[in-house]
C-alpha cells in the first residue's frame, strides 16, 4: 500500500483544481484517471482524494460529459461516474451516467445489422466503443434493476459483439470492421482485451450465464499470453504510443483484476502482482511511472501515471480482497488537492 500511496500523490500533482481535469492528458483519458482516483479510494478505504471527484464532476457538468465528436469518449465518463456512485452514493453520479447512456444510444443503427458507431460522423464501427456500450449498459442495469431496458441494451449489444467478428480465432479482439462488417484485422490493443472482460463479468452476474465467464477468461488468457512478453504487459505501439496509447495497458490490468473477484484464477493474481512489482522497481526518483512497466521511465505525465496506478490498486485489490468503503462522504475536512 505504500507504493499505491506514493504513485497516487505523484498523480495528483497533475491533477488542476481549476479545471477539475488532469494537465498533460485529454479528456477521455482524464475520465480513466478520475477512476484511477476512485479505485484508489476503494481498495484503500481513505478519502485522501475523494474531493476530486466533487471538484472535477462540479467543474466539468455544464458539459454533460458529452463529446460531440466521439461516442467512446463518453462511456468512459460514464463508467466513472458509475464507480463515483458507488464509492459515495450520491444518486447525482448515476444520474449523469445515465444521461450519457441516453446520448450514446443514438449511435446505433442498422449497418452491419447493429453496433454503435465510433464517431458521431459515422464513418466507423469499432470495438471499444461497443465494449464500453456494453460495459455501461449492464452497470445500469445492476444499479437499477427494475428498468429492463439497460438490460436488454446490454443483452442485445453483447449479442452483436458476439457476432461480429471482431473476437477473432485467437481469442483477441481485434480494433473493429471494414466497411463490409468484417474483422479488419488491426491492432489487438490491450483495452481492447480489458474493458469486455469487465463488461462480461457484469453481464454474467446479471444473467448467471456461464459461457460469459468462459468468453471473458479466453480473452484474458489469451491477452496474457500474447501481449506480456516475459510476463509483463506490453503496448503493440511501444515504445512511441501517441497520446491514447498509455492509457490502455492501465484499463486492461484494472479489468482482469475484477474478472479475478468472479474467477479467482492464480495466474490472473500474479500476473496483476507481477506488473505491479515491474512498475514499482522501474520509477524514476519522483515516483513517477513510464510508458513501459519493463523499463526505465522514458516521460511523465498523467496517463502513463493512472495507467500504472491501475496496476498498483489491482495489485492491492487481488492480494488484500480489499474491504468495502462506508459511505463516509465526498469532501473530508482534511482534504487537500495537493
Amino acid at each position: 500500500m505504500p507504493n499505491a500511496a506514493a504513485g497516487m500523490a505523484a498523480l495528483q500533482l497533475f491533477y488542476n483544481l481549476t479545471t477539475g481535469l488532469w494537465d498533460t492528458t485529454g479528456w477521455w483519458n482524464a475520465a480513466n484517471a478520475l477512476e484511477t482516483t476512485i479505485d484508489y479510494s476503494r481498495v484503500t478505504n481513505t478519502l485522501t482524494y475523494r474531493g476530486n471527484i466533487f471538484n472535477t464532476f462540479e467543474k466539468n457538468k455544464h458539459t454533460g460529459f458529452l463529446n460531440p465528436w466521439f461516442y467512446d469518449d463518453q462511456g468512459w465518463w460514464a463508467l466513472a461516474w458509475i464507480k463515483a456512485y458507488d464509492l459515495t452514493h450520491n444518486p447525482r453520479y448515476l444520474e449523469m451516467a445515465k444521461s450519457i447512456f441516453e446520448d450514446m444510444k443514438q449511435g446505433w443503427d442498422s449497418v452491419c445489422q447493429g453496433g454503435l458507431w465510433w464517431k458521431k460522423n459515422r464513418t466507423y464501427k469499432n470495438a471499444i466503443t461497443n465494449e464500453l456500450f456494453l460495459a455501461v449498459a449492464v452497470r445500469l442495469h445492476l444499479r437499477t434493476p427494475d428498468d429492463r431496458e439497460y438490460l436488454d441494451w446490454a443483452l442485445k449489444t453483447w449479442a452483436w459483439f458476439q457476432h461480429s467478428g471482431m473476437i477473432n480465432g485467437n481469442s483477441l479482439v481485434n480494433d473493429g470492421l471494414t466497411d463490409d462488417c468484417r474483422n479488419n484485422g488491426q491492432t489487438t490493443w490491450t483495452y481492447n482485451q480489458g474493458v469486455i472482460l469487465g463488461a462480461l463479468v457484469d453481464l454474467y452476474r446479471a444473467t448467471k450465464d456461464p459461457t460469459l465467464l468462459a468468453q471473458a477468461e479466453a480473452i484474458a488468457d489469451a491477452a496474457i499470453q500474447a501481449l506480456a512478453p516475459n510476463g509483463i504487459l506490453q503496448e503493440p505501439c511501444e515504445p512511441d504510443c501517441g497520446n491514447d496509447g498509455p492509457q490502455f495497458k492501465g484499463i486492461f490490468i484494472r479489468n482482469l483484476a475484477y474478472l479475478y473477484e468472479a474467477s479467482p484464477k492464480p495466474a490472473y493474481r500474479n500476473f496483476v502482482i507481477q506488473n505491479a512489482e515491474a512498475i514499482w522497481q522501474n520509477r524514476n526518483e519522483a515516483d513517477q511511472f513510464g510508458l513501459s512497466w519493463a523499463k526505465a521511465v522514458d516521460k511523465a505525465d498523467a496517463s502513463r501515471q493512472s495507467a500504472a496506478m491501475d496496476a498498483l490498486n489491482a495489485a492491492i485489490a487481488v492480494d488484500l480482497n480489499a474491504p468495502p468503503t462506508p459511505p463516509i462522504g465526498e469532501l473530508p475536512s482534511n482534504y487537500q488537492n495537493r
